[in-house]
């Protein structure tokens, strides 16, 4: 099933703008690098494979209880994110 198209435009630098809603989707954020191909006219973006976060399990400093933790640089989930992986699962 394909996504329903978002319009955004060309800045005169050359730039464009991901929507909000997509770069959330596929955890996209500043500085991250997308690779850029032409396949039958269409410009495809893709995001290039995130380095992988090992897990450790800590204590939060305010509240004292266990979190896990994936240091610093690793992706921030959105509460939309937690809803939609939460949604698949049995």
């Amino acid at each position: 099933m394909r996504a329903k198209a978002v319009t955004t435009r060309v800045s005169t630098k050359g730039q464009v703008v991901l929507p909000l809603p997509i770069r959330r989707r596929l955890g996209i954020q500043a500085g991250d690098a997308l690779d850029a191909t032409v396949e039958d006219g269409r410009i495809m973006l893709s995001p290039q494979p995130k380095k992988k976060f090992k897990a450790k399990l800590t204590t939060d400093r305010r509240t004292g209880l266990p979190v896990l933790s994936f240091g610093s640089g690793a992706p921030i989930l959105t509460n939309e994110m937690v809803r939609e992986m939460l949604a698949d699962f049995p």
